[in-house]
């Protein structure tokens, strides 16, 4: 059996009314799904949002990564272990609370596996939550398809809209990897099978529906979101939004319990919200707005990830969800790993585990460029945290942290994979040392700046993430892509953020070009309105919103035992 399952199997978890009870709520104001799982309506949340005052907010992010990734997830999680261990010592700390996304199935049966920590950093019961959970996935894909199936049938019943089928934007969706159904023609078979067409399916996890439910802060807003939108065009190239079909109520029955954020436990019984998906290199990457301000209503401490490096995940959590939520973090930890040090400073996948110091201060550059984005551009304190792995020697990660301390970087070394909240108090007491300093520099912890500003024109946008934050030296923008933006702006969404989609283990749109590449251009193949999530998205690179399996996928190894327990997932 897999470690980090058998782990998480002979966990001792507390009933789900127990770890509510900490967070101050009673029994009857949660909504079990057995004994250790339960929903949190949002009326609860807004009733202890009137009296509770907003906890500290801090953002995990990491460094450009290997394709094993560099233990995001589970550093989340130590963290917020740690900072309650650190409670225990120092009782003035005060309680820390995760927010997290729900894992999709593409990964947990595809390369990566699933997404809820490691070791003896878990979130529990980690089966549950890397296979269906709640049913929230499954709500969301229903209420995407039902958009889809309604516009088809309005085609089919005389199209009074005038839809265009050349320009049907919207696409199916399904949350697994199935490359197969990228580009597929529909309505074949005579006249009782609709209209043909050509159509295409995303991952569940890079639909707009997915961001507008990650945005949303309410029932109404949900569907107001969903109503605008826009899922098509007509032959006079005026927008058809999801409203205009008469889709949104629908839509939002389908999502009105999915939206109330899900409370489970780390295997140190700390409260974990853990609620929405959409990834970072095709979607804006964070976790629900609801469950964030879950976190920071009902702890001292919110502690949340944004997916993969901070070129993608934090450059959108502070571009395009901070912006919407009006918050802002006091402080930022940058997870590092020695093996990405050492890819970023040349080594091959295959070596990485072999020491070498060399490497390892060559691959420092990649490092160093996030956490200067972060300071110099989002005025952000950066605490570099390196996930120790049991191959790293000790004279690799001396070298590694005394060269970012002589940067005036603070960086520690955290073991929370092998030893839980204690691995982690050295994070978590420069965590709180951090923030405590940002928040008493006047107020600087609560001051937002963004890398561009709305007014700019979404050329300009694309152009200004690609010089401040990637380092390019321009962009590609064809002639096609050109006249989309143009007709978003005529359109009214011309002060729109923008969601660039590329490859997460490069600066650059090339996955090939590590450390921190020189002169490099952004080529953007496409763009697309989500209109109700409220951005553009940039498709950059050879980027796919439908990921294939690789040629052993993970799913491989997943199996159900004589017994009827899962094995092989992790």
């Amino acid at each position: 059996m897999n470690v980090d399952l058998e782990i998480a199997l002979a966990a001792e978890l507390d009933p789900i009314v127990d770890v509510a009870s900490e967070l101050g709520l009673d029994p009857e104001q949660i909504i079990p799904y057995g004994w250790t799982k339960a929903k949190v309506p949002i009326e609860v949340l807004d009733e202890a949002a009137q009296t509770n005052a907003d906890g500290r907010l801090i953002l995990v992010t990491a460094m450009s990564p290997t394709p094993a990734g560099e233990g995001k997830t589970t550093t989340s999680i130590g963290l917020v272990d740690g900072l309650n261990e650190l409670a225990r010592q120092k009782p003035e700390v005060g309680t820390a609370v995760l927010a997290l996304r729900e894992p999709s199935m593409g990964p947990v049966f595809g390369m990566k596996g699933g997404a809820a920590g490691g070791g003896h950093a878990q979130v529990v019961p980690m089966e549950d939550i890397n296979l269906h959970f709640t049913g929230d996935f499954a709500a969301i894909a229903a209420a995407n398809n039902l958009a889809v199936t309604m516009l088809d049938n309005h085609i089919h019943h005389g199209n009074d809209l005038d839809v265009d089928l050349r320009r049907v934007h919207i696409r199916r969706v399904v949350d697994l990897n199935d490359r197969a159904l990228r580009n597929v023609t529909i309505g074949l078979g005579g006249i009782n099978g609709g209209v043909p067409r050509e159509d295409h399916f995303d991952i569940v996890v890079a639909s707009e529906v997915m961001a507008v439910f990650c945005l949303s802060t309410s029932v109404a807003d949900l569907k107001e979101r969903l109503g605008r939108i826009v899922i098509a065009h007509s032959r006079a190239r005026e927008p058809i939004t999801v409203a205009d079909i008469g889709a949104a109520g629908a839509m939002t029955a389908l999502l009105r319990n999915a939206l109330s954020p899900n409370l489970v436990q780390s295997l140190e019984h700390s409260p974990a919200f853990i609620h929405g998906g959409p990834f970072a290199n095709i979607a804006h990457g964070c976790n629900s707005l609801l469950a964030t301000r879950a976190a920071m209503t009902l702890g001292d401490w919110a502690v949340t990830e944004a997916g993969f490096g901070a070129d993608l995940g934090a450059e959108k959590f502070l571009d395009i969800k901070c912006r919407v939520a009006g918050i802002w973090p006091s402080a930022v930890v940058v997870v590092a790993t020695l093996r990405a040090l050492k890819y970023h400073g040349g080594v091959e996948v295959a070596d990485v585990e072999t020491p070498n110091v060399d490497a390892v201060l060559s691959g420092m550059s990649n490092l160093e460029h996030h956490c200067q984005n972060l300071l110099n551009i989002y005025g952000l304190t950066p605490v570099v945290c390196f996930n120790r792995f049991p191959t790293d020697t000790d004279e690799e990660m001396s070298a590694a942290i005394e060269h970012l301390r002589d940067q005036g970087i603070a960086a520690v070394e955290s073991t929370h994979w092998a030893d839980g909240g204690k691995g982690a108090l050295a994070l978590a007491e420069a965590v709180v040392e951090a923030a405590v300093k940002a928040g008493d520099a006047d107020g600087a912890g609560s001051r937002a700046q963004y890398s561009y500003d709305l007014e700019l024109p979404l050329e300009e946008k694309i152009r200004t993430v690609a010089r401040r934050i990637y380092g390019a030296a321009d962009i590609d923008l064809p002639a096609a892509v050109k006249r989309k933006l143009e007709q978003f702006t005529d359109e009214g969404y011309g002060d729109a953020p923008i969601c660039i989609a590329k490859t997460q283990y490069s600066l650059s749109t090339d996955p090939k070009l590590r450390g921190v590449p020189k002169d490099h251009t952004i080529v953007v193949r496409d763009v697309r309105l989500s209109a109700g999530a409220g951005f553009v998205v940039v498709i950059a690179g050879d980027i796919m919103t439908m990921p294939g399996l690789p040629k052993e996928p993970s799913a491989f190894n997943i199996d159900v035992d004589e017994n009827g327990n899962i094995t092989g997932l992790f």
